[in-house]
């Protein structure tokens, strides 16, 4: 256990050997979303919170996923919408894993060569046709980890 972890769980009083949860730094949170398959994103659509499971990568410091034509999320992606991204990874056999968010502005990307690139690193995983590409900066970048 880092010191970190152990002195959270001292200070919030959680008993032994109980799960606890502890922030993760920026720079950790990053490395966990790079590794993860599979996120939410998180956007307003109709007035009304939406959430979507698509796969994503991270490139030139932004999250990049790809969609389809009619896809809800491309009227905030158009509009520089905030958004929320979220990925995460539990066991519940032994009540560990992590949570990451990421907050930031969604864009469609309009570039061709951007395009191009991004699509060429992010294989979709449903079988329809992706033919957009949104970028999400990283302006809030958090996460935790429960041990």
């Amino acid at each position: 256990m880092t010191g970190v972890m152990a002195r959270n769980r001292i200070e919030h009083g959680s008993r032994p050997g109980s799960p606890t949860m502890a922030e993760l730094s920026r720079q950790e949170a990053l490395r966990l979303l790079q590794g993860a398959r599979i996120g939410r994103l998180v956007f307003s659509h109709q007035a009304l919170p939406a959430v979507r499971p698509v796969n994503h990568v991270l490139l030139d410091d932004q999250i990049i996923i790809r969609t389809h034509t009619g896809a809800a999320m491309l009227g905030p992606a158009r509009d520089g919408a905030v958004v929320a991204y979220e990925a995460d990874e539990f066991d519940t056999e032994t009540c560990t894993g992590w949570s990451v968010v990421v907050t930031g502005e969604a864009h469609l990307v309009r570039d061709p060569a951007a395009q191009q690139r991004y699509q060429a690193a992010l294989e979709p995983w449903i079988g329809d046709a992706m033919d957009h590409v949104i970028s999400i900066s990283l302006d809030m970048v958090t996460g935790c980890r429960i041990v």
